[in-house]
């Protein structure tokens, strides 16, 4: 297998990272250790998971699966925090005192003495960076940590806190988890020069989106019963547009043309893309992992680059993942209103 440089770091990837979001619920833990082992046998060597995945069960889960395999040392383990944890004014959030109280309960939880990827899940724009780059050297000036990184953030901020870093002897953040996928490009127009050009990783999250580019949901705008988009939160609904559906449509049925099937030419798609390092495959399913195996190691070929530009055109979007940033505007993309 060819393994990909993660950012400027010397460390390197595959090119997949195995997300975790679906363990625990609503795969159960027996298959979720089974897809974990699977995938680390299958050469994938970046586990990508949260604090706030099913309540902490995910990280109980894929600190088991570490413990089994006994191969930690061969694992780029990340985590993330951010997210509410409690009731607490302070059980959230980039401050220093969550991120060391929650970067402890993560390292129980995993069981290791150590996280090599730390991220933010997503951005606050009323704590200064200073204050929470400061928390995040401590942690790996402690040991407690590698690297750290974003999820979700828009390129002006990590910019800032790159120069900040800089001016304060601070360790930079290394990689950005932003969402993307054929129907929501936009990371293409700033968040991938500035990666390309200071040496983030980017390892993007929700790369078939959500079951939309492999034709999950009717470009007739109906959403079928136990998709996620019938679910009660509106963050997945939200991103189901007419406009998204018909481009999965449209992708299964090339697709099948050229002896592939939608999920696997969606991946294919992600992964070869310019700038990014290993898109986040999160299978619910051993079938699911299954996919992003069989085209782990395989190019996508011109022809089927050139039509997807044609569905969505470079830079641009017809669905919104952004939609739970709280910063990304969707003026000038056909995904608000084309539901």
């Amino acid at each position: 297998m060819e393994y990909r440089p993660f950012g400027r770091t010397g460390v390197m990837v595959s090119p997949f990272c195995l997300g975790t979001l679906n363990f625990g619920s609503p795969t159960d833990e027996r298959e979720s250790l089974a897809i974990i082992e699977k995938a680390v046998a299958s050469g994938i060597n970046c586990i990508d998971t949260a604090n706030t995945y099913n309540k902490g069960e995910t990280e109980r889960i894929v600190g088991r699966a570490l413990k089994r395999m006994g191969n930690r040392d061969r694992i780029l383990l990340a985590t993330k925090v951010f997210n509410p944890t409690g009731e607490g004014p302070n059980d959230r959030g980039v401050s220093r005192l969550h991120i060391l109280r929650e970067c402890e309960n993560s390292l129980r939880r995993l069981q290791v003495d150590h996280i090599d990827l730390y991220q933010l899940h997503r951005p606050r724009f009323d704590v200064p960076q200073d204050e929470t780059l400061r928390a995040l050297d401590h942690l790996v000036r402690g040991g407690k940590v590698r690297y750290i990184g974003t999820s979700t953030f828009p390129a002006w901020k990590i910019m800032e806190a790159i120069a900040i870093s800089d001016r304060l002897g601070l360790n930079r953040y290394v990689s950005e988890q932003p969402p993307y996928n054929l129907l929501d490009r936009r990371i293409e127009n700033e968040l991938i020069p500035l990666a390309q050009a200071h040496g983030l990783a980017v390892i993007p999250w929700s790369p078939l989106a959500a079951g939309v580019l492999v034709g999950r949901y009717p470009a007739d705008g109906s959403i079928p019963e136990g998709s996620r988009g019938a679910a009660a939160s509106h963050i997945y609904s939200e991103r189901i547009t007419r406009a998204g559906a018909l481009v999965g449509e449209q992708l299964k049925a090339y697709a099948q043309r050229r002896g592939m099937t939608a999920a696997q030419l969606g991946l294919l798609w992600v992964k070869e893309q310019p700038g990014i390092t290993a898109p986040i495959v999160g299978p619910r399913t051993m079938e699911h992992l299954e996919v992003a195996l069989s085209v782990m190691e395989r190019r996508l070929d011109p022809e089927d680059a050139a039509f997807c530009d044609g569905l969505v055109p470079p830079g641009s979007a017809v669905a919104d993942f952004h939609n739970t940033s709280g910063w990304m505007k969707t003026r000038g993309t056909t995904a608000a209103g084309a539901r």
